[in-house]
């Protein structure tokens, strides 16, 4: 057998790297499926060949060079989040952070408040990056966090009340932004629109969503793909102050708890 150098040690490991994070990217999605149709065509085509199946194998042969462009085409969304996952791994961050305390009170007050009178909102906060597309798409604002003015955003009638409101370091950027809905099957069935696009915008970048029940007034965080339902406000605070204010490097890398149907 041949030595295993460093070299070779480098690149399995990358290797791994790279499949295992876009195995996490379309574990419970409908690409899954496609994922694996597509690993079933190719034991199809191992058994014709060695079962020597001409007809089958010349057809299989045939579709194999147009297979590349295909999978582009439907894992597009999937590459992109795995391009975005891996970006997140750099040492520096550009994107914006909460860095005064004021500005997470503000916002803490506005949550608590809301939740109190049951008026539904989604509030994304930018980490490293950027939602500089999302905030293109809503109303641009840039003015300072403060829990009247984002009472004002999601009072029931206003014009910017049904969108996302954007927070990039100590301002509010935008208002009636525009997310992606998450697309995972296992959500679709109970999750509202507010509540998806809270999870969607999740998959594409590394910010924290926090969502309020128009229904029932609870609160919900996003972040990782994953939601944790009916928190508390000291938990938001907790989350905030952990994954918003504090550097990477000095955060614990607890995950969120796993998705429950919200009660």
């Amino acid at each position: 057998m041949p030595r295993l150098t460093w070299s070779a040690a480098l690149d399995i490991v990358l290797t791994a790297f790279i499949i295992y994070q876009f195995i996490i990217i379309v574990r419970g999605r409908r690409s899954a499926a496609i994922l694996a149709g597509l690993l079933i065509i190719v034991l199809v085509y191992l058994v014709s060949v060695y079962a020597k199946l001409e007809l089958l194998r010349t057809i299989l042969a045939t579709l194999a060079p147009y297979t590349a462009f295909g999978m582009i085409v439907m894992f597009q969304s999937e590459i992109r989040r795995l391009l975005a996952r891996i970006g997140q791994r750099r040492v520096i961050g550009f994107g914006g952070r909460l860095h005064r305390r004021e500005t997470v009170e503000e916002l803490l007050l506005a949550i608590q408040q809301l939740a109190q009178q049951k008026i539904g909102a989604l509030i994304v906060v930018e980490r490293e990056v950027g939602l500089r597309t999302f905030v293109e798409s809503g109303v641009p604002l840039d003015a300072n966090v403060s829990r009247d003015l984002l009472l004002a955003i999601f009072y029931p009638g206003s014009a910017m009340h049904d969108g996302a409101v954007i927070i990039q370091g100590d301002r509010v950027a935008a208002a009636a932004c525009f997310l992606p809905l998450t697309m995972n099957p296992e959500l679709l069935r109970f999750l509202g629109t507010r509540h998806r696009a809270g999870i969607g915008i999740t998959e594409e970048t590394d910010c924290i969503s926090l969502i309020v029940s128009e229904e029932t007034g609870r609160i919900s965080i996003a972040a990782r793909n994953e939601i944790e339902y009916d928190v508390t406000i000291e938990r938001v605070e907790q989350r905030l102050t952990r994954r918003a204010v504090e550097p990477r490097s000095q955060q614990p890398e607890a995950e969120l708890a796993s998705i429950k149907e919200p009660r």
